[in-house]
Order: C-alpha cells, then structure tokens, then sequence
C-alpha cells in the first residue's frame, strides 16, 4: 500500500522555503535565551544518554486525553478540569527542550519543527480556554475547545513522529557502525603514519574510523558524529577538565576520545570507540561487540 496522499503534503513542509525566515528568527531567539553550555546539555538530555524532549511530553499529552475521556463519563467534570489544567502546567518543560533540540537540527528538520511547534502552541492555548470556561461552569464549551486542542495535539504527534522516524532528528546516526564492522582485529595502519594530535579519516571494511595519536597510543571512533552525522575528522581538538575530547564541526557535539562518551551536547549518544593496538610498527583495532 502506498503513502496516502494527504500525508505527502508534510513531506512537502521539508522543502518549504517560505518557512526559513521564521525559522532564522526563531532560532537566534532560542539561542539567545538559552545560552549556558551546561543547560543546554541537560534540556538536550545529555546526562540520562537520549533526548528529554519524548519523556516530558507524556505528561501534558497524556493528561489532555485523560480529560477528553473522562468528559464522556457523567459526573467527571471537576476530574477533567484538573486534568486539563495540568496538562497546560506542564506545558513548559517540554517546549524549553523541545526547542533546544530543535534549534540544532538540519534545516529541512527545522521547518517540519517550526509547524509541530505552532501546532503544540495552538493546542496549549486551546486548552488554556477549556479550563477557563471549565473554571467558569461551562463544560459544553470548555469540552468543544478540549476536542480542537486534541485534534491540534494528534496533528503534533504525527509531525513530531515524521521528525523521529522519516527524518531521524534524536536518532543516534552511529548506532549502526557495530552492526557494519566485523569482529577481531582488523589492521588499520602504521603508527607513523598518523601525525600526532591531527584528527585523521580513515576507512575500514568499508566504516569510516577517526584516528588520533597521541604518542604511542592511538584513540579510534566511529567518524560520524552520532548527533546528526557530522564527518568528526574535520572537528578540532578540545581539552575538557583535562580530557582530550574532539568537538563536531557541524553542532559543536563533543566527544572524549577516552570513551566515546557525549561531553557536550546536542548528541546525546556516546560514540562507537575501538580498541587499539600496536604490533610491530602495525596499528590494529577491534570494535568490541562488532559482528
């Protein structure tokens, strides 16, 4: 069965130009206001290891289809007033994250995200209204404005699921490399070759590696960055608390060569590290868990 044509049309807000100016100023306000690295990473999701964003939502989303459930439940109306003023409390949380995540994301994903915004911005203010005539013993009213802040809600969800699955915005764009590589060692080099403390490119059956030497020791990750697939060898060099770390060149992501380990956001996925060696002149590498 193919794709019904009504859903082509948000395949089409991909390519939506008109939408860039918006955009543009969206994003300087977004970065304006959230500016300290720290926050960022956090409202990225940096410490729990994926985006936070599809975790705070359950709470307003949740909480408005509650309501709309309970208002075909006689003698419920004071349970579904609560319910939707909740959901409209917990409102902020998700957008502040959402909105991070959003304001690092390719440009084609940032149009689609600017209308899911404005979609969650209408839903919001749709059911600010509903509690307000709930509030005032309008509960007619207040469920017909519940309904169209539902519908607002479901057209959110299937912009938001089109940004996860057709355009992998959060996605990790290195969870594939283990899946490609194949087990044991495999040769990679001679240690001369690499010049010391220079992010270099190199291909191995077929996986794009980056290389680092430092000395007698070589750290190796997967080469494309986890965020959005940014080439990692065209980053620079960056010491974090005396960690030698490579820093994106796309998002500015960066990763401890130690570990693989996301330092910074917007990445939220560590990278792929291999683990080295050197024989006789002759740089190997394995990626534990590969094949």
């Amino acid at each position: 069965m193919r794709e019904l044509r009504i859903f082509k049309t948000v395949t089409a807000l991909e390519e939506a130009e008109a939408l860039d100016p918006i955009v543009k100023k969206v994003r300087s306000a977004v970065n304006a206001v959230i500016r300290p690295r720290a926050v960022r990473d956090v409202l990225h999701g940096v410490p729990i290891g994926h985006a936070a964003h599809p975790a705070l939502v359950l709470l307003p989303v949740g909480s408005w289809i509650g309501s709309a459930i309970l208002d075909v439940v006689p003698g419920t109306e004071r349970a579904s007033r609560v319910l939707v003023g909740t959901g409209v409390a917990a409102v902020l949380p998700s957008v502040v994250t959402g909105l991070t995540d959003w304001s690092e994301l390719h440009q084609q994903q940032q149009r689609v995200g600017l209308v899911h915004a404005v979609a969650n911005v209408a839903a919001t203010g749709l059911y600010a209204v509903s509690f307000v005539q709930r509030s005032r013993g309008k509960h007619a009213s207040g469920r017909m404005f519940g309904l169209a802040g539902l519908a607002c809600v479901g057209l959110s969800g299937y912009l938001g699921g089109h940004l996860a699955y057709r355009q992998a915005a959060g996605a990790n764009h290195a969870e594939e490399v283990p899946h490609r590589f194949p087990s044991g060692w495999r040769p990679l080099g001679g240690l001369e070759e690499f010049a010391e403390n220079t992010p270099e490119r190199r291909t191995v059956d077929g996986v794009e590696v980056l290389v680092v030497r430092r000395g007698a020791a070589v750290d190796v990750l997967s080469n494309t960055c986890s965020h959005l697939a940014g080439p990692l060898d065209e980053g620079e060099l960056v010491d974090v608390a005396g960690e030698a770390c490579i820093e994106c060149p796309w998002h500015q992501s960066v990763f401890a060569l130690s570990d693989g380990e996301a330092v910074h956001g917007p990445a939220t996925a560590p990278q792929p590290r291999f683990d080295t060696r050197v024989i006789g002149g002759q740089v190997e590498l394995m990626l534990p868990g590969a094949g």
